[in-house]
This record gives structure tokens, C-alpha cells and sequence, in this order.
């Protein structure tokens, strides 16, 4: 095993100094009395009471989540069937064109993508609100499901879904209840990714946003044209916290999940 050298030790310190640093600040700050986030008047929690009592962020949040939970279901199911259909149709006529369309959206700078949907509900005569948010944060994120799933497709092996077509199982019933099974990590994965950029996009939900609908990153944008209050360190503070705890349960999981696999290889080898 390599040991741990003077180099790499600073380079990681710094690296996450960098990246950690200013979270820190922010929760600090978050529990500040004074008003001016840049000067500190003593520990108070009263920020996060004003946040709870602020309705246009609560609304914005509420609509942030209802928007991201909507947009992920539809983003994995469209994104499912076209990463089967582009591992298991094989050659068909247009796949390079249907390839190249899935894997555009990835590169596509988020302006244009915004742009290009914009003009779309406009020229349909859609009108702008959480409809067309959710339309549009499906529209991109499928692409990532896509990619996601298509690469667990691909190590798939076919036997297990064959052997189950020779006992009898139809196509539909075959992909139901032995492939969905296996590559459902890989879907789940999608549906978390799609979740993660849906409540993060800002630039393409400013293009197809209304006055009916605001989600939290285009309030929080608006909010600080004006100066960051200490509610939007509040604010952070909780989804710093969220993510916080999603990931050590989410580590916790794999963890046990890992452990319990090798026990029972363990178990299987000295029953064999």
C-alpha cells in the first residue's frame, strides 16, 4: 500500500479547505443576530423562525420539490425505454440519428436548451407555470437516465432474460420480472440523478417559468440581487444538512449491503 506523502496530504487539505470552507461560513453565519451577514451581533436562531414564517420561500421550495419529484418520474420512464431501445434494438434505421439526439442534450449549452423550449410553448400557445417546468426539466434529464441505464444494459447478460422467455414468460413479463429487477440500481440511480439536476437548474426553469410558478434557485438568484440575508444562509444551512444526512444514510446502505453480500459468500462457501 502507498503510503500517504507530504504532497498528496496538502494538496487534499486544500482541496477540501477549498471546497468546504465557504459551507462553513455559510452555517456559521446562518445562526448570526445581526442583519449584516458580514458582521457577526452574537448566536441566534431567530433567522431560521423567519425563514419558516416567509411564504414566498416556502411556496417557492414547495414548488421546487413537487416540480423535481414529477420531472424524475417522467425523465426515468422515457429515459428507460430509450436506453432498451438503444442497447436491445439493435440496427435500425435512424439509430445513429436517435443515438446522437439522446447524447446532444448532455453537451447543449443550457441557454439554447432554455431558448429552444421557450419558443416551443410559446409558438403551441402553452402557457408558462409548473407544467412547463416539469416538460422541460424531463426534456434534458432523460438524457441522463438514458446514459445511466443503457451502460448497466449493455454488461447485462441476455441468458437469464432467455431462460426466462423459455419457460414461458412473454417479452413484457420477461423485462418485468427478471431484467427491471437487475438494472433497477441503475434506474433508481437515473431517477436520483434527474431528481439531483432538477432541484438545481436555475438557467433553463428562468426561460420556462411564469408568473404562477417560481422554483427556489430562481428566488434565492432574485433575493440576492439585493444582498444575501441571513435567511439564505439559513436556508442553505438546512439543504447543506439534507444532503448531509442523504449521503451518510445513503453510505450507511451501501455499506450494509456490502457487508451482508460477503457474509453470505462466506456462509455459501462453507456450506459448499
Amino acid at each position: 500500500m502507498r503510503r500517504l506523502t507530504w504532497f498528496n496530504a496538502t494538496s487534499l487539505t486544500l482541496g477540501f479547505a477549498f471546497l468546504y470552507i465557504p459551507m462553513i461560513v455559510v452555517i456559521i453565519y446562518s445562526f448570526n443576530e445581526s442583519r449584516l451577514v458580514t458582521v457577526w451581533g452574537g448566536f441566534s436562531t431567530k433567522w431560521y423562525g423567519e425563514l419558516l414564517r416567509n411564504d414566498a420561500f416556502l411556496d417557492a421550495a414547495w414548488v421546487t420539490f413537487k416540480v423535481g419529484f414529477f420531472s424524475s418520474i417522467i425523465a426515468t420512464i422515457l429515459g428507460t425505454m430509450g436506453a432498451y431501445v438503444l442497447v436491445r434494438g439493435g440496427r435500425f434505421y435512424g439509430r445513429t440519428l436517435f443515438s446522437g439526439m439522446i447524447y446532444a442534450p448532455l453537451v447543449m449549452p443550457e441557454v439554447i436548451t432554455g431558448l429552444s423550449l421557450l419558443l416551443l410553448f410559446i409558438s403551441i400557445g402553452l402557457d408558462r407555470g409548473m407544467f412547463t417546468i416539469i416538460l422541460a426539466h424531463a426534456t434534458f434529464s432523460m438524457c441522463y437516465v438514458s446514459v445511466v441505464v443503457s451502460s448497466r444494459l449493455v454488461s447485462f447478460d441476455r441468458s437469464v432474460e432467455e431462460a426466462a422467455l423459455d419457460l414461458g414468460c412473454t417479452p413484457f413479463e420477461a423485462f418485468r420480472l427478471v431484467t427491471l429487477p437487475i438494472i433497477a440500481p441503475a434506474v433508481i440511480s437515473g431517477w436520483l440523478l434527474a431528481l439531483t439536476l432538477s432541484l438545481d437548474d436555475l438557467v433553463i426553469a428562468s426561460f420556462v417559468a411564469g408568473p404562477s410558478a417560481t422554483t427556489l434557485p430562481i428566488k434565492v438568484f432574485s433575493s440576492i440581487r439585493l444582498g444575501v440575508s441571513p435567511e439564505i444562509n439559513a436556508l442553505s444551512t438546512i439543504l447543506i444538512g439534507i444532503v448531509t444526512i442523504g449521503t451518510i444514510a445513503a453510505s450507511l446502505s451501501t455499506k450494509r449491503a456490502f457487508m451482508r453480500r460477503q457474509r453470505e459468500e462466506r456462509m455459501a462457501e462453507q456450506a459448499g
